[in-house]
Formats: C-alpha cells, sequence, structure tokens
C-alpha cells in the first residue's frame, strides 16, 4: 500500500502526473482566459442561436442567469467566470462544431448566390448555348420560361437599366436551380 503512494502503477499514471506538473501557471491562466472568451461569446449569442446548441443543463442555467444580467457589469463579469468553469468540465467539441455549422450555413448561403449571379451573367452573354448546359445541370427547368427571361434581361443589359426581368431571371434561377 505505502509502495503504491510511492510508485504510481503503470506508465500511464506517470505520463498523467508528468502531465499535471508539466503545465505552467502561465498556460492554465492562458487555457482559463480562453474558456472565458467563449463563454462570453456563447452569452453574448442569440437566444435562438444557443437553442441550437448542444448545452448541457448547466450551461443552459447559466445563460438563463447572464440573459437577466446582461446589463449589470461586474456581475455579468464575474457570471462568465463561473460559466467558463462549467465549460471546464463539459465536452466542447459539440458545441464548437454547431457553432461552425451555423457560421459556415451564412458563407454557404453567399456562396450559391454568387454562384446564381455568375450564371444569371453567363445566361445573358452566352444565349441558347448555355441554357442547354443549365437543362441538362438541372432538368426541372422550364426552357421556354428561362429563355424568355433570359431575352428580357438581355434588352435590360443592352440598355443599361438593369432592372424587373433581371431580378426575376435571378428569382427562377434561385427558386429552380
Amino acid at each position: 500500500m505505502l509502495l503504491d503512494i510511492i510508485m504510481p502503477q503503470s506508465a500511464n499514471d506517470i505520463d498523467e502526473s508528468l502531465e499535471e506538473e508539466l503545465k505552467s501557471k502561465t498556460e492554465i491562466k492562458r487555457e482559463m482566459h480562453q474558456l472565458q472568451d467563449f463563454a462570453q461569446s456563447i452569452i453574448e449569442m442569440s437566444k435562438h442561436q444557443r437553442s441550437r446548441l448542444p448545452l448541457t443543463d448547466d450551461l443552459k442555467d447559466a445563460m438563463v442567469v447572464a440573459d437577466k444580467i446582461k446589463n449589470k457589469h461586474e456581475a455579468l463579469r464575474r457570471h462568465i467566470r463561473h460559466t467558463a468553469k462549467i465549460l471546464l468540465e463539459t465536452d466542447l467539441e459539440p458545441i464548437h462544431h454547431a457553432i461552425e455549422v451555423m457560421a459556415n450555413k451564412h458563407q454557404q448561403e453567399t456562396a450559391k448566390f454568387v454562384r446564381l449571379e455568375a450564371i444569371r451573367d453567363e445566361l445573358i452573354e452566352q444565349g441558347n448555348d448555355a441554357v442547354e448546359a443549365l437543362i441538362v445541370e438541372f432538368p426541372n427547368i422550364e426552357r421556354q420560361k428561362i429563355k424568355q427571361l433570359i431575352r428580357h434581361a438581355a434588352k435590360e443589359v443592352k440598355a443599361e437599366k438593369l432592372g424587373k426581368h433581371y431580378k426575376n431571371l435571378f428569382t427562377y434561377l434561385k427558386e429552380n436551380a
């Protein structure tokens, strides 16, 4: 029994004890500050955004309290530290993943709009050849409808007055492509 206390039982125990000893006070403080920043970012999210995060019951309770004390600076600062301590005991991977998905959704929408704008401009420039390629890629697009929209939008582009038909073409592509 006394030997067990003096000498750890396995190599894993030795590795774990060395890791704990090797963490400097500065590293521990840095990690805690990162957790506090993460806690603050979660608290600053809207209730709707937080509802999409896989938070534990303790974290959900902490968010309710944070919403109540948002306008009390010092109390909120202390509460952020408390929330960081809760996060220290929580698996953060699912929360980080959910935040990434929420952030990436906006980027995906932006990329989709940019792609649709490029398709619209290409259709106006190239005409029938681009229409055939588009219909092959998206079979649910009506050939007659898209050609009519392209024809009207091309007239607007020539007149340098982008308006209703130019927007209608984009809207049609957004709904069907």
